[in-house]
């Protein structure tokens, strides 16, 4: 018997069970560290922080992006971790069967929900598609926040994993081609940081 057995309603059932099932983001830590160095953040609180990078620097988003939508797929992009865990964006070895284990994960996951699941689904998915000017906004912005990180924490993901200036421009393409004004600025953080030893 489960836990939310109790609730008569099944629809409801199921969502307040993918609610306290989402709550397992809190536990997957990604390789950022907070801006103080004191730990790595952890998936929930990566997705808060994208949500308010994406009202804030809404006005820097291609034409065409939604805000609202904006703000679910950030929210929601990185359910998935939840079983197929975090993926270190310079981790050629974990990237090659990221694909694989984050659609099982998004299978398992959103099919909890019935009508929402589908929803939750396609928001995954158009994110990882970038096909939209809203989902190109989301990526740039999942990109920057831990570039920026990364500057405030004089590289502390960078140092130790050989990463290099290059690796890191190429990283945050989504960024060129979804803000322009803020890219300048990706520059330039990449250059005073290949300067001060903190990329190769």
């Amino acid at each position: 018997m489960g836990k939310f057995d109790l609730i008569e309603n099944e629809k409801l059932r199921k969502q307040i069970e993918f609610i306290i099932e989402c709550d397992k983001a809190k536990q997957v830590l990604r390789r950022t560290a907070l801006t103080d160095c004191s730990r790595r953040e952890n998936d929930a609180e990566h997705s808060w922080h994208l949500a308010v990078c994406a009202m804030v620097l809404f006005e820097y988003a291609p034409d065409g992006a939604d805000l609202g939508k904006t703000v679910q797929m950030v929210t929601v992009h990185d359910l998935v971790e939840i079983y197929a865990g975090d993926t270190f964006a310079y981790d050629e070895q974990g990237n090659s069967t990221k694909q694989k284990r984050e659609n099982e994960a998004a299978n398992r996951l959103f099919g909890m929900l019935a009508e929402q699941g589908v929803f939750f689904r396609s928001l995954w998915n158009e994110f990882e598609q970038c096909s939209t000017p809203t989902a190109l906004y989301a990526r740039a912005l999942d990109c920057l926040q831990p570039l920026l990180h990364n500057f405030v924490t004089e590289g502390y993901t960078w140092k130790g994993n050989h990463i290099t200036a290059e690796m890191v421009l190429k990283r945050n393409e989504p960024c060129r081609r979804a803000m322009p004004e803020v890219w300048k600025i990706v520059e330039k953080i990449v250059d005073d940081s290949r300067q001060k030893g903190l990329l190769e």
